[in-house]
């Protein structure tokens, strides 16, 4: 069997390393998974109450069109029910905005050290991916900007951007939107956006009156604390929207997932709450950065990337020893580890062991 040429060079996704997978080999009784940004804070009462109630049926198929959680959604935003398109997780809203839009020999701009399944995804169509260099970890809107031509289909913003945590502010995006020309589409990930209180953040949605080229992507996945359910969203002009519909698979999200969901986003004292505790923990780690001379970026999400003055995978490898789990192996920025902002007592530990194997290397060296 043949497959597709142009897919047999990519990449399987590696997601960070599960903790079952640590305790079995390194014989570890306590492990702090810090790697894939999910919520140490679990998820509303109201979404457990809601998955509950759905355990009765599971063998009913879930809504295909997910009606009740769209008119929910919908309505929470502000926006039209035909605005808004639902996946198992944002990453399958990338992969039918890939699917419905991209053709061989179309062009797709990204940065360079980004979310990595918008390459993923173009790749897979044989789209032209344009690599754009992040500017001190943050995205060149101009430079992106000056690289689109008549073939160019798709451009692709994380805000804040995974792995940096940086962002690009209200005026820079608005500048940029007015300059990008309207056969384009734009597309805005922010999955980490409801950890942000912060002025300079611009809320995507608000500008899609303006841009019908614009898509917001957002999940229930970060501080919403559903990662295992797989549900996230689209919202955009309803064209948009329409013909990434049309890629759909069907029933592609579960029940129970929807359920969870519409429960969640009435919570917002789970939301706020879970706001401030991440805020707190950035601060923490943060000083703890200083006052240990290491560099990081300025972390918007619920993680900090951090330059640990080594190679990463020996600090990544070096902390698994000690039952912590980050995130390392990034191809512009070979010192630094991605770490996920935990709860105050996951943070200390991951403060004490990373001192200890920083002290470590420096005695080895």
């Amino acid at each position: 069997m043949q497959p597709k040429s142009n897919i047999v060079h990519l990449p399987v996704y590696q997601p960070g390393k599960p903790v079952e997978d640590v305790k079995r080999e390194l014989g570890l009784t306590e492990v702090i998974k810090l790697a894939s940004n999910e919520n140490p804070f679990g998820y509303s009462e109201q979404a457990k109450t809601a998955i509950m109630e759905e355990l009765g049926n599971l063998n009913i198929y879930p809504d295909g069109a997910s009606v009740e959680l769209t008119a929910a959604l919908a309505d929470k935003l502000g926006v039209g029910t035909d605005q808004v398109i639902f996946g198992t997780g944002s990453s399958e809203i990338i992969l039918m905005i890939a699917r419905a839009f991209l053709v061989p020999g179309d062009e797709t701009i990204m940065a360079d050290e980004t979310f990595a399944q918008y390459k993923h995804n173009a790749e897979v169509e044989n789209a032209r991916v344009i690599e754009v260099p992040l500017r001190d970890g943050k995205h060149d809107l101009p430079a992106m900007l000056a690289k689109v031509n008549g073939r160019t289909k798709i451009i692709w913003i994380c805000n804040p951007n995974n792995p940096t945590g940086t962002i690009v502010s209200r005026r820079e995006l608005g500048e940029f939107l007015k300059q990008v020309p309207g056969n384009v589409l734009v597309v805005l990930d922010e999955a980490y956006g409801e950890y942000i209180d912060d002025s300079e953040y611009p809320d995507g949605v608000q500008l899609l009156q303006d841009h019908r080229n614009l898509i917001v992507l957002r999940t229930f996945s970060k501080i919403y604390g559903l990662a295992s359910l797989r549900i996230g969203y689209g919202i955009g002009h309803p064209d948009v929207i329409r013909f990434t519909n049309q890629v759909r698979e069907p029933f592609n999200t579960t029940r129970a997932a929807q359920a969870a969901a519409k429960a969640s986003i009435g919570d917002d004292a789970f939301i706020a709450y879970c706001r401030e505790q991440n805020k707190q923990g950035i601060v923490y780690l943060c000083e703890q950065f200083d006052r240990m001379g290491l560099s990081y970026f300025p972390a918007y999400g619920n993680f900090v990337m951090v330059d640990v003055q080594r190679p990463s995978p020996e600090v990544f490898d070096a902390l698994l020893r000690r039952g912590i789990i980050s995130r390392a192996r990034w191809t512009y920025y070979p010192n630094h580890i991605r770490i996920s902002v935990g709860t105050r007592e996951q943070n200390e530990k991951f403060i004490s062991a990373l001192e200890q194997v920083l002290q470590e290397e420096t005695v080895q060296g």
